[in-house]
């Protein structure tokens, strides 16, 4: 089991960038796919970047090109580096922690059984 907490997130201006990072108590993190997901106002929850435990990636078309996802199994933390910013990656922020049961299942939410509180990410234009 293990339990997510976020941080990082903030105010920003278009084009600028963010790291989010995501610690998970517990001493089976690296058996867990890490995964972001955001929720902006109004919308539902999407689905951002994951990464296995051995460091596959995987990335929205949405963010693409723009953010990093990486870990650190040693520090049971995930991070998302977030650049060239833009006002509709505004949203709150969630890290999630689930097994890997095949690469069509990452991108889905209810794969995941533990989530953080999330961090708000806000992009000004």
């Amino acid at each position: 089991q293990v339990q997510p907490v976020e941080s990082g997130g903030g105010l920003v201006q278009a084009g600028g960038s963010l790291r989010l990072s995501c610690v998970a108590s517990g001493r089976t993190f690296s058996n867990y796919v890490m995964a972001w997901f955001r929720q902006a106002p109004g919308k539902e929850r999407e689905f951002a970047s994951a990464i296995t435990y051995v460091g596959s990636t995987y990335y929205s078309d949405s963010v693409k090109g723009r953010f990093t996802i990486s870990r650190d199994n040693a520090k049971n933390t995930v991070y998302l580096k977030m650049n060239s910013l833009k006002p509709e990656d505004t949203a709150v922020y969630s890290c999630a922690a689930g097994p890997w049961s095949g690469s069509s299942h990452v991108t889905k939410g209810e794969h995941y059984d533990y989530w953080g509180q999330g961090t708000q990410v806000t992009v000004s234009s």
